[in-house]
């Protein structure tokens, strides 16, 4: 299983009052859940920075890793970038 780091840039127009972030989250989790259900969630960070949000997902099917970029970036009103991130430990070995 590979896996991906999704990284978000919220609209400065995606709430009006931060609390809003929770039922935005809880929507796009049970979408992603709903629709691709090969994609497991492995964590998520706040970051302060050029990023809002890093989720840390794997999956066997890059498809359905992109469909669930898509999902944030249409519930999540933002912007993403899908990174593969390989252990350093196997990008070594591959060297």
């Amino acid at each position: 299983m590979s896996t991906y780091l999704i990284l978000t840039r919220l609209e400065p127009t995606a709430v009006s009052d931060p609390s809003e972030l929770k039922t935005i989250a809880a929507t796009v989790k049970a979408k992603i859940k709903e629709r691709c259900p090969g994609v497991h969630w492995k964590d998520s960070y706040a970051t302060l920075g050029q990023f809002d949000v890093i989720d840390i997902v794997e999956g066997d099917d890059p498809k359905e890793v992109e469909r669930a970029a898509m999902i944030i970036r249409s519930y999540g009103h933002g912007s993403t970038e899908t990174l593969l991130a390989t252990p350093w430990d196997e990008f070594l070995a591959a060297m």
